[in-house]
């Protein structure tokens, strides 16, 4: 596959940033994404969220001195480095202006270090979980340089971050429909969608369904901040108050994580093999992000068509990355990777299930020592089946008729059954699955005595992934 300038500049990034790690390969890469030090993908994630403007340059009065507007407790005055910190309660905008409104206060914009009352600052209510046991179980990397790949061929784990939104539930529907699976990164309170916790909002409720339907929880810290621009204790901060908001909601909490903008120090990783996380990275990304608009994502489907073409799922994997806060990538390019994902013959997972850990590994038991899943639960997709008969007279008999006449004509009676338009490929639809037809065919009349033909067919979707069956009644 043929680099382009953009991914050659990513890997070296890579190489360098993780140079320190003796031993590490850097691991191949699919897609576009410059995902170390490009800060510039902060503004791209909240670009096209409706209900988020912009961050402006300033109030609308920006007249007056420097000492006038510090003197008013610099409750609409400049912020930052060169400024300080607004007044308590006060919110520190990207641009350096202070102000309580959600554009200067809203995830991860707001500037943490210079104004208290950002939404990063707020810690959700619940039991705090810092100093719950936290044992490394199993066999997959804790803290590190992370993880960038699956180890079993054939899966495709998608993961999906920023997350939940708006377009969650829609999302959960889709892969619901083709029996897929997928790994959610959650943020707990960013892009001004509040704290994920909070029960007057829909976000308890669509993560208990990610959970109920097979899918990974994961981590994707508290706010979205950059680690590499926070201390220690404002980065441990991060990932505990996501757990206290997780646990709050589902009575345990993840031990994967994704940080954000893919940047992780050695203090970060450090801290995350503390605290017992596995740090997940990807290998393919379709940069939709980037690519949400509905003549744009052409090009996220250009990049997910070349992996597919250049791979082979008897040796091959995927880890790769979305993001369900955007739109088209949620309404458009879902069905599109799906549908050519079990088409190329690929299996939807989970990452934990690509890396082959046990489920018993993905979370840990919050301060009330709720039980820990110790496995995936398991969700019926939709299927439908359609079949067709087709009688033709004569032909070639396959399934002769009893007759008691002398004549020598035959009459032959061919079924063929067709199941699914598309190979392996569950598809999405609103039938109940797990239905019985029963289909009663008469051969047409001829000169001979013959009795009336009939047959059963059982229809049977087989789950995630495969084709429905087609078995003679009574077979079971």
């Amino acid at each position: 596959m043929k680099l382009s300038s953009a991914l050659l500049a990513a890997l070296l990034g890579l190489a360098t940033a993780h140079g320190h790690h003796e031993g590490q390969h850097v691991p191949k890469l699919v897609g576009g994404r410059r995902f170390l030090g490009d800060m510039r993908m902060r503004q791209a994630m909240v670009a096209n969220v409706p209900g988020v403007p912009k961050q402006p340059l300033g109030p609308a009065r920006r007249q007056g001195s420097l000492r006038s507007r510090q003197i008013d407790d610099n409750t609409d005055g400049q912020c930052g480095a060169k400024f300080g910190s607004c007044a308590p309660g006060y919110c520190c905008s990207s641009e350096g202006w202070c102000g309580k409104t959600p554009v200067y206060c809203n995830a991860p914009d707001c500037q943490i270090n210079y104004g208290s009352g950002c939404d990063g600052n707020k810690k959700p209510a619940g039991e705090d979980t810092f100093s719950v046991p936290r044992p490394k179980l199993g066999t997959t990397l804790y803290g590190g340089a992370g993880i960038y790949e699956c180890v079993k061929v054939g899966d495709i784990a998608l993961t999906f971050d920023d997350g939940p939104y708006l377009y969650t539930s829609d999302l959960l529907d889709k892969l619901k429909s083709y029996g897929a699976k997928a790994t959610f990164f959650i943020t707990g309170n960013n892009i001004g969608k509040g704290m994920i916790n909070d029960p007057s909002t829909i976000y308890p409720a669509i993560i208990r369904r990610m959970h109920a339907e097979g899918h990974q929880i994961a981590s994707h810290t508290w706010s979205h901040e950059n680690a590499s621009q926070m201390t220690n204790t404002q980065f441990t901060n991060q990932m505990v108050w996501n757990e206290i908001a997780l646990n709050s909601i589902l009575g345990f909490f993840p031990t994967y994580m994704r940080p954000p903008y893919s940047i992780c120090g050695k203090n970060c990783e450090n801290i995350l093999s503390t605290l017992g996380y596995h740090t997940i990275y990807f290998d393919l990304d379709t940069a939709g992000y980037l690519n949400d608009t509905p003549k744009l994502i052409q090009n996220s489907k250009d990049i997910w068509d070349q992996a597919m073409k250049t791979s082979d799922p008897s040796k091959d994997s995927f880890l790769q990355i979305e993001h369900d806060i955007h739109t088209t990538i949620v309404h458009n390019l879902t069905d599109y990777i799906l549908t050519s994902l079990f088409s190329n013959g690929y299996r939807s997972v989970t990452v934990g299930e690509c890396l082959g850990d046990p489920p018993a590994n993905w979370y840990r038991a919050g301060p009330s020592k709720s039980l820990v899943p110790t496995s995936v639960p398991q969700s019926t997709p939709k299927s439908s089946t359609s079949v067709s008969i087709r009688t033709t007279v004569p032909t070639r008999s396959t399934i002769p008729l009893p007759s008691t006449s002398t004549t020598t004509s035959r009459t032959t009676v061919s079924i063929r059954t067709t199941v699914s338009t598309r190979s392996t490929i569950p598809f999405p639809t609103t039938a109940t699955a797990g239905r019985t037809t029963t289909i009663q065919t008469t051969a047409l009349p001829t000169t001979s005595t013959s009795q009336a033909t009939r047959t059963t067919i059982s229809l049977r979707p087989t789950g995630t992934g495969g084709q429905a069956k087609t078995e003679p009644a009574g077979t079971g």
